[in-house]
């Protein structure tokens, strides 16, 4: 493990969980996991807080997950995941005037170039969340992608502009900062997802990535290593539910169960025969369900869903012929069976299921942080990384540090138990004292970076390795 590289945080704050993940690269430029937690959200409805102290009770619990499963964390700060139907976007083109056409155009006129976007005029009640150029103009030469060492009087760029709801942004704030944490910066939850689940030839291929979560469903596309486009779908895996709950009269709880272990995306591929049996309340007769209808009730939500991801692509003129890459399904959402076969048949393009395994190194939370569910959290840490290593933003040596008083406190423990042994043995002479005390510090020191050395392998070690 690279013991110089910060140690980064994202919290995702979703309408169905509320999820904690501290990581660090490696060596080798992989993200290790170092902590994980979760806790159900209830305050949270279509990506937005409507219950600050329910929220802040979620965080909370997914932060004492995360420090149960690793104690010596001492977490800041965090990168924290925004969504909502609120969340829009707009395309702009700005342009700044050089004084000194001699020197070099450096990363100074860049950030002045993007800094001007957040002058932008906007509604009152919007706020701008991010700025993300698209390409660059330098004089009369355009598409360019990176224009720092060139020279030119007049440098402009198009830019990708994403806005979100004051209130909304400001509830956001509270519910981390009284949780006891402060936000890093606040992103948009598709960017994240597409970090965690794409390489560079997808962005250079031209994709859609579709992150269906609980609430809403993100939409990110990007096309010759461009974002395009951006769009928050008001509707996600939370809207399934409720249907299944009205349409076959049922408990939510048991609609949220059929649907993760009986639902199917494409009504074609349910067995006619199939039936569910659901208790019945309160000394009721059981209730049989026909594994059909419940597929179809999920199919025509999911293709209400996908018909506004083909609407979206068409207003920007990306048909299925120019996304090579296809469209990456991720989120809690992706993982109902037949969902690529829909995908395809509504879409015309090519689907598959992006899983946040790109640039993680194996752990010990790989079975649970491999799921797409967690594509959004792992994306945090590493849009985290894309700041730091490209000097954004500075991260304080107190942002997210190991606790060195839990390990103090067992070499101590360990010290106390050696001292106990060596007193019951006969007097030693005071030279055979020196030399014994000189073994003791050393071997209490390397006692103890050894059972440091241990725990920290002992987090990255698979199952198949413990038993061999």
């Amino acid at each position: 493990m690279n013991q110089e590289a910060p140690i980064i945080v994202g919290l995702d704050i979703g309408t169905t969980k509320i999820a904690a993940i501290a990581g660090r690269k490696n060596e080798y430029g992989k993200l290790e996991i170092l902590g994980f937690g979760k806790a159900t959200s209830f305050g949270v409805q279509h990506g937005m807080v409507l219950n600050i102290d329910q929220t802040i009770k979620a965080i909370r619990q997914a932060l004492e997950n995360c420090y149960a499963s690793s104690p010596h964390l001492e977490i800041n700060e965090v990168y924290v995941g925004i969504a909502g139907h609120h969340i829009k976007s707009l395309q702009t083109r700005g342009d700044i005037v050089r004084n000194d056409v001699e020197a070099e155009i450096s990363q100074k006129d860049i950030d002045q170039l993007i800094n001007d976007q957040y002058k932008t005029v906007i509604p009152a009640s919007d706020q701008i969340i991010d700025v993300i150029p698209q390409q660059y103009i330098v004089d009369s030469l355009q598409n360019i992608t990176y224009p720092i060492g060139m020279s030119g009087v007049k440098v402009g760029a198009n830019f990708h502009i994403i806005t979100g709801d004051k209130n909304a942004i400001r509830n956001i704030n509270r519910s981390v900062e009284k949780s006891g944490l402060k936000i890093r910066d606040l992103v948009l939850q598709p960017l994240a997802s597409a970090a965690a689940v794409m390489c560079d030839m997808d962005f250079e291929a031209g994709v859609a990535i579709v992150d269906i979560g609980g609430g809403t469903t993100d939409l990110a596309v990007f096309y010759e290593g461009i974002l395009k486009h951006t769009a928050v779908i008001p509707y996600g895996g939370e809207n399934i539910t409720n249907d299944i709950k009205n349409g076959l009269g049922v408990l939510k709880t048991q609609a949220e169960q059929m649907k993760v272990q009986f639902g199917y995306a494409l009504a074609d591929e349910a067995k006619s025969n199939a039936y569910i049996t659901i208790p019945g309340l309160r000394g009721q007769s059981p209730k049989e369900i026909s594994v059909k209808n419940l597929a179809h009730i999920i199919q025509a939500r999911m293709s209400e869903i996908l018909d506004f991801v083909v609407y979206h692509l068409k207003q920007i003129g990306m048909d299925n012929k120019m996304l090579n890459g296809g469209i990456i399904l991720t989120g809690g959402g992706s993982q109902l069976k037949h969902l690529i076969q829909l995908t395809e048949y509504t879409t015309g393009a090519s689907a598959r299921i992006g899983f946040p395994n790109e640039h993680l190194s194996s752990g010990l939370f790989d079975e649970e942080l491999t799921k797409p569910m967690y594509a959004t959290c792992v994306g945090l840490i590493l849009k985290g990384y894309n700041d730091y290593e490209n000097d954004r933003k500075s991260l304080e040596e107190n942002y997210v540090k190991i606790n060195t008083s839990y390990f103090a406190k067992e070499q101590a423990a360990q010290s106390a138990t050696q001292q106990d042994d060596w007193g019951t043995e006969e007097a030693p002479s005071s030279q055979e004292i020196q030399d014994r005390k000189a073994k003791e510090r050393n071997a209490s020191l390397k006692n103890f970076l050894d059972k440091m050395k241990t725990k920290i392998i002992d987090m990255f070690t698979e199952e198949e390795d413990a038993k061999l």
